[in-house]
C-alpha cells in the first residue's frame, strides 16, 4: 500500500492556493478538502490519507481502461520518447503514427479510414466539426453549410466549437455567445423523458424531430448532426435499436454528415471497440480519445471516410501536438494489450455479469427506478416516486455516492443517476464487491430518508 505523505496539510493548502478545480462545487471542496491521490495498482487507488478505494470510475473520466500500474505502456512511451518524441505537425509524422492510423482504421466501423490525431476529446470534436464544414464547402452545392445540429443534454467538450454543441454540465451558457449556427433537439433517453413517452416511440419522435429541424434550418445550411452513440447525461442513455438507422437515413436524405462522438465509448468501454457497432451505424466522421491510450497519455483523433478527406484540397486546421510520439506509443500498446488479452470480450461479458448483479441486488429498492448498462458502463437511475418516476430534487444521489466512498468504492453522481465505469480489467470478485457496496449504500440512504 502507498504510504500517505507526511505533509498532507501543506499539500492541501498548496492545492487551494495554486490549483483551479473545474466543475467542482467550491463550498464542498473547502468543506471536504481536495481529492489528492498518491498511488494506484490494478483497480485500486490510494489517497493522501492512506485510504485505498476500489475505483469503479476508471479515474472519474472513464479513461483509465487498463487500471493503474501497467508497466508495458509507460515502457513503450519511454522507448519512443528516447528514439523520437516529436517532429511537428502538418505533413510531419513519427513513423509509428502511420502504423497506428492503419491499425485504428482496421478497427473502426465501415469505411472510416483516415485519421487526424489530436491531444484529447474536445480537440477531436473541434476537428470533426471543421472537417464537416470544410467538406460541405469544397464539395459544392452547400457553400453556406455552417450549421450543426446537436441534442439536449449532449456533452461534446469544453473548447468553443465543442462547447457550442454541448448542453450538459452547465458549461455552455456561461461562455455564450458561442459559435453561431448550432441548434439543439431532443435525444432518446431511458426511463424518463420530457414528454412522458415510452422509450421506442420517443426515439422515433427524436429522429423525426431531427428531420424537421434540418428542414427548418434549411438543408443547404446544415453541415452535420453530432451525436454520442450512448449519451452520458443522467447516466448511460442507451438508444433503442430503431433510433440510429433512422438518423442515418435522414442525414443521407438531406446531405448532412453524421458525426459519431465516441470519446467516452471508444476502445472497449461498451464491450466493443466502438459503441456504434452495437447499433449498426457508420458515421461519416467519428471522434475518439480517453481510453485510446488507457489514460496513460493525452491523445485523441477524428476519423473519416476517404472520399470526404479527398474532397478537401487543404484541411485548414492544425494542433501542435497532433500525433505526438508518446501518445502514439501509448495507443499502439494499449490496442495490442486489448487484442492479446481479450480485454474487449471480457469487458462485454463482465459488463453483463455486473449488470445482472446490480439489477438483482437493487431489485425492489424503493428509490431505484432503473438499472442499465452496456459493457463496462452502467448507471442506476433514482426516483422519489416509482409511480410517477419523479426525480430527486435534493442530494439523495450524491448521498449514495458518498456512502459508497465511505465504504471504499468510488462511483459518480450524474444528474438523476449514479454511474459506474470500471476499468476493463476489473475482476468478477471486484465487481461483486462493488455490487454489494452499492446495494448497502442505497439501503442506508433510503432508510435514512424515510423510504421502506
Amino acid at each position: 500500500m502507498n504510504k500517505p505523505p507526511e505533509n498532507i496539510e501543506a499539500i492541501n493548502q498548496a492545492a487551494f492556493e495554486h490549483c483551479i478545480f473545474p466543475l467542482a462545487e467550491m463550498d464542498a471542496v473547502r468543506r471536504d478538502g481536495p481529492h489528492i491521490w498518491v498511488g494506484g495498482q490494478g483497480v485500486e487507488l490510494t489517497d493522501n490519507n492512506g485510504r485505498t478505494f476500489l475505483d469503479m470510475m476508471s479515474s472519474h473520466t472513464r479513461a483509465n481502461s487498463l487500471g493503474y500500474g501497467n508497466e508495458e505502456i509507460p515502457r513503450a512511451i519511454y522507448d519512443q520518447l528516447v528514439k523520437l518524441h516529436y517532429v511537428g505537425t502538418v505533413d510531419n509524422f513519427v513513423e509509428p503514427a502511420v502504423a497506428l492510423a492503419e491499425t485504428i482504421a482496421g478497427l473502426a466501423p465501415g469505411r472510416l479510414s483516415n485519421l487526424m490525431f489530436v491531444s484529447g476529446g474536445s480537440e477531436a470534436v473541434e476537428t470533426a466539426l471543421k472537417l464537416a464544414k470544410q467538406y460541405q464547402i469544397d464539395k459544392g452545392g452547400k457553400p453556406r453549410a455552417y450549421k450543426v445540429i446537436s441534442r439536449w443534454n449532449a456533452y461534446h467538450g469544453s473548447t468553443m466549437g465543442a462547447l457550442s454543441v454541448t448542453d450538459w454540465l452547465g458549461t455552455r451558457h456561461v461562455s455564450e455567445p458561442g459559435v453561431p449556427g448550432t441548434s439543439l433537439i431532443p435525444g432518446p433517453t431511458r426511463y424518463r423523458n420530457p414528454f412522458g413517452m415510452e422509450d421506442e416511440p420517443y426515439a422515433d419522435f427524436c429522429a423525426a424531430y431531427l428531420e424537421q429541424q434540418i428542414i427548418h434550418e434549411g438543408p443547404e445550411n446544415v453541415a452535420a448532426f453530432i451525436a454520442e452513440p450512448i449519451m452520458q447525461a443522467h447516466g448511460v442513455q442507451i438508444p433503442p435499436p430503431n433510433y440510429f438507422p433512422k438518423i442515418r437515413e435522414i442525414c443521407d436524405r438531406h446531405g448532412v454528415l453524421l458525426i459519431i462522438d465516441e470519446v467516452i465509448t471508444g476502445f472497449g468501454r461498451t464491450g466493443a471497440w466502438f459503441a456504434s457497432e452495437h447499433f449498426g451505424v457508420e458515421g461519416d466522421i467519428m471522434t475518439m480519445a480517453k481510453a485510446m491510450t488507457a489514460g496513460y497519455f493525452p491523445m485523441g483523433a477524428a476519423i473519416t471516410r476517404k472520399e470526404i478527406i479527398e474532397t478537401i484540397p487543404m484541411f485548414r486546421h492544425v494542433h501542435t501536438f497532433s500525433g505526438h510520439g508518446g501518445g502514439v506509443a501509448a495507443a499502439t500498446t494499449n490496442i495490442a494489450i486489448c487484442q492479446r488479452d481479450g480485454v474487449i470480450a471480457n469487458a462485454r461479458d463482465n459488463g453483463r455479469y455486473f449488470l445482472d448483479a446490480l439489477q438483482s441486488a437493487l431489485a425492489g429498492s424503493p428509490i431505484v427506478g432503473d438499472v442499465r448498462g452496456l459493457g463496462m458502463w452502467l448507471a442506476i437511475e433514482f426516483t422519489a416516486d416509482k409511480a410517477t418516476r419523479q426525480h430527486f430534487a435534493d442530494d439523495t444521489v450524491k448521498a449514495v455516492v458518498q456512502r459508497m466512498k465511505d465504504m471504499g468504492v468510488l462511483s459518480s453522481a450524474i444528474g438523476n443517476a449514479m454511474e459506474m465505469a470500471p476499468p476493463l480489467i476489473t475482476t468478477r470478485d471486484q465487481l461483486d464487491r462493488a455490487a454489494e457496496v452499492t446495494a448497502e449504500a442505497v439501503r442506508d440512504i433510503a432508510r435514512a430518508r424515510g423510504f421502506t
